[in-house]
């Protein structure tokens, strides 16, 4: 079978990330980024050998006297490609949508931009079925992937009832926090709901969640607090074991000295992760709390990392090379490095020691 080929509109922060997973799989084919950009991020790309092309004709001659090898315009790069994964900034992408039709491929959107823009919001273990041979879909938010990774968890299991989360969302992103940021505050999101539970019910119009969002002076991630209402009494180990079932969910202890968002970031950055990236929700399992019918829980969600395995499930949903929503998730998530436990030593390892 011949690979997916896929060209990456935009080599920035998500961008980046999704090249290199893109190069990971083994059924995927990374034919070329675009931008217009001329400092170290695009010439990263170029050091590394991926083939650069001008997201804007007019720039190509700009980027050049930038000493960087320009291959063509993003239109020659479509016309190569089978699908087209748009990470360029915030409303952009919506102006790029009759580009990919007029090049009739596939096109992937990124969470900034709206549901109505294609119809479809993807988060794989959801409804990945759903996205099959469609011509466009829209991976949504960060935060939007980690709200339905957990409740799809829960409702898989026959738990879910309704649920209420409050976000703490980083002020910026670490490359550009020399830009904007906030200091020696919290600033709360004037609108309640927040826009997270509204866009998870693109995905699950089902879900019963409100969302509420406030904003804090550091940019390493989100955190999540929730309280959930379960169909029935339950217990601490049935909960856990929903979570435990379900793909992109891992779990970090307090016990273990994982006691911030810093420490996870640490963790991941000790365990060789690229970019100390957290593909996974990390859940505390030792915070999670179950009282009868209600739970309480505290996760973690890295802005930067967490919808890249999504992304690559998305092209082969849209491709229509892989027909089984778990067998791409496996795929991806090997390719990837995604675990259940981050600290889990193997029996064999730990007997010698």
């Amino acid at each position: 079978m011949s690979r997916v080929k896929v060209a990456v509109n935009g080599y920035g922060v998500i961008g980046k990330r999704v090249v290199d997973a893109v190069r990971k799989q083994d059924d995927l084919e990374l034919v070329g980024v675009a931008d217009i950009v001329t400092d170290y991020r695009i010439k990263t790309a170029a050091i590394l050998g991926i083939p650069v092309f001008a997201a804007a004709p007019e720039k190509a001659t700009e980027m050049r006297s930038a000493g960087i090898p320009v291959a063509g315009t993003v239109d020659e790069l479509l016309s190569r490609v089978d699908v087209a994964v748009d990470c360029t900034p915030k409303k952009i992408a919506a102006g790029n949508k009759a580009r990919y039709e007029k090049a009739g491929i596939k096109a992937i959107f990124q969470g900034g931009e709206a549901h109505a823009l294609t119809g479809h919001s993807f988060v794989a273990q959801a409804n990945y079925e759903t996205a099959l041979g469609r011509s466009m879909t829209r991976i949504v938010s960060c935060n939007t992937t980690s709200i339905v990774r957990t409740l799809t968890a829960l409702k898989k299991a026959g738990l879910l009832k309704r649920a209420r989360g409050t976000l703490i969302r980083r002020a910026s992103d670490p490359w550009e926090s020399h830009l904007d940021g906030i200091l020696n505050t919290v600033v709360p999101e004037k609108v309640i709901p927040s826009h997270q539970g509204p866009d998870a019910r693109t995905v699950d119009p089902d879900l019963d969640v409100v969302t509420i969002a406030v904003k804090a002076p550091e940019n390493i991630s989100h955190l999540h607090t929730w309280w959930v209402e379960l169909t029935r009494s339950s217990t601490k180990e049935e909960v856990l074991a929903a979570f435990r079932a379900a793909p992109r969910i891992a779990f970090v202890r307090m016990e273990e000295g994982v006691t911030a968002i810093n420490s996870t970031k640490e963790l991941m950055s000790d365990l060789g992760r690229s970019r100390a990236d957290l593909y996974e929700v990390g859940l505390w399992e030792d915070v999670l709390t179950v009282e009868r019918n209600e739970v309480y829980y505290t996760y973690q969600v890295d802005n930067q990392a967490i919808v890249i395995p999504e992304t690559i499930d998305a092209i082969r949903a849209l491709a229509g090379i892989e027909k089984d929503a778990m067998k791409s998730i496996e795929k991806t998530d090997r390719a990837l490095g995604v675990v259940k436990e981050f600290l889990q030593i193997e029996k064999e390892k730990a007997e010698a020691a």
